[in-house]
């Protein structure tokens, strides 16, 4: 018996093979759909997807075998790795020098092997399809074809089965860096609060005081200061409720009067000189109402807020599609420039125009709303034009 030899790049091709995570582990029925297969197309009793290890040969995917390894010193596999050929076949195994006095020749009577080495994209021979039978014989050209083509679509499976490995280990990474982020902005944000609260509060107990010995600069940096803190103050709420929107999208589901909905949010936001309509007629079933208040909330309080006109109209359409609910708010207000309304619904992103307060937005509040319409499974788009007013579209799915 001659033992195969090692390739000479062996140890990068250990470790090459180790990165599939492939070795020690359970059947897999793509990988069994495979050996099944080829058996049938080929006609023998016994096929395998074999992986070299350092010492053994491990069975991937073993038909007709009932154990998943065999020493590497003795095995066909390891000399078919050691061809430059497609494919490596033993006729008949009594009559090769290599394998006539082999432990599965004598002991386990095999005869004929085809093998077909599994190359991966790098490079590396990982190990083979391969096909046993205990009679000598020849293959047909469609069976040597067959042969090839299932060793090409057991490495496609290889390299599939990598790819999925590292999105998962990317998934579970970005996921820890997520929630490591929404720590952090959840301790700095509640850190920042209180201190903030104090500036606030002591810069217009300043003011009310109207201490004679300030001077006219001095008061005007006191208002500098209480703005300056009162934009802060609007960043560090914007950043608690953005990340919050997973929060409310685990609140319980329930069903939705949309008359009765849209007058608790009209109280929110009643004055003279608002003008809210909305639905009068409908019911949302088994909808995250949290969620949807949320939406609301920051769209109207947009459309208020980015409004000069004296009178202050705002307009909520609702329309049942067969897979969504889809909602409109219209209103009457500044509207958004063109250049700027692909990038609105991003974080810090904002049009640069200040509200009827002369407050400029965080760039908080329309990222949030996008995130939390995603993730209920619809889409949010905009139409608008300057001084003309801007229309918010909706869906949520059902």
């Amino acid at each position: 018996m001659i033992s195969p030899e090692y390739p000479k790049n062996e140890a990068a091709r250990i470790a090459e093979l180790k990165k599939y995570d492939l070795l020690d582990t359970l059947s897999e029925n793509d990988f069994d759909n495979i050996t099944s297969l080829i058996a049938a197309i080929c006609e023998v009793p016994i096929s395998l997807i074999t992986l070299l290890d350092s010492k053994r040969n491990y069975f991937k995917s073993h038909f007709g075998l009932d154990f998943n390894q065999s020493p590497r010193n003795i095995s066909f596999c390891g000399h078919a790795i050691m061809e430059d050929s497609e494919i490596f076949i033993v006729e008949d195994a009594t009559k090769d020098d290599r394998f006539y006095d082999n432990p599965l020749v004598l002991d386990e009577k095999i005869r004929f092997y085809a093998g077909v080495p599994l190359v991966n994209q790098n490079g590396f021979k990982l190990g083979t399809l391969c096909i046993f039978d205990y009679k000598p014989r020849q293959l047909t050209k469609i069976q040597i074809t067959s042969l090839k083509s299932l060793g090409k679509q057991t490495i496609n499976l290889f390299e599939l089965r990598l790819k999925n490995k590292k999105l998962i280990e990317y998934q579970q990474e970005l996921q820890s860096r997520n929630e490591r982020l929404t720590s952090f902005a959840h301790v700095v944000s509640h850190d920042l609060k209180s201190p903030l609260a104090n500036i606030i509060s002591l810069t217009r107990l300043l003011n009310d005081e109207k201490n004679q010995n300030l001077s006219e600069d001095s008061e005007l940096y006191l208002k500098y200061i209480e703005e300056s803190s009162l934009t802060l103050k609007n960043y560090i709420n914007g950043i608690l409720n953005f990340y919050k929107a997973d929060v409310l999208l685990e609140a319980q589901k329930e069903d939705i009067v949309l008359a009765t909905f849209f007058e608790d949010i009209k109280e929110i936001f009643k004055t003279e000189e608002t003008e809210f309509s909305f639905p009068k007629e409908g019911v949302l079933k088994n909808v995250n109402k949290v969620a949807l208040t949320q939406i609301f909330l920051n769209l109207i309080d947009n459309s208020l807020k980015y409004n000069l006109n004296e009178k202050r109209l705002v307009s909520v359409s609702y329309i049942e599609e067969p897979n969504f609910h889809k909602f409109a708010i219209k209103d009457n207000g500044m509207g958004i420039d063109l250049g700027v309304q692909e990038e609105i619904f991003s974080l810090f992103k904002t049009n640069g125009i200040k509200d009827r307060n002369g407050k400029e937005g965080t760039g908080i509040g329309l990222a949030t709303v996008k995130s939390l319409v995603s993730k209920l499974g619809g889409t949010i788009s905009l139409e608008s034009k300057l001084d003309c007013g801007s229309t918010f579209t909706f869906t949520i799915q059902k």
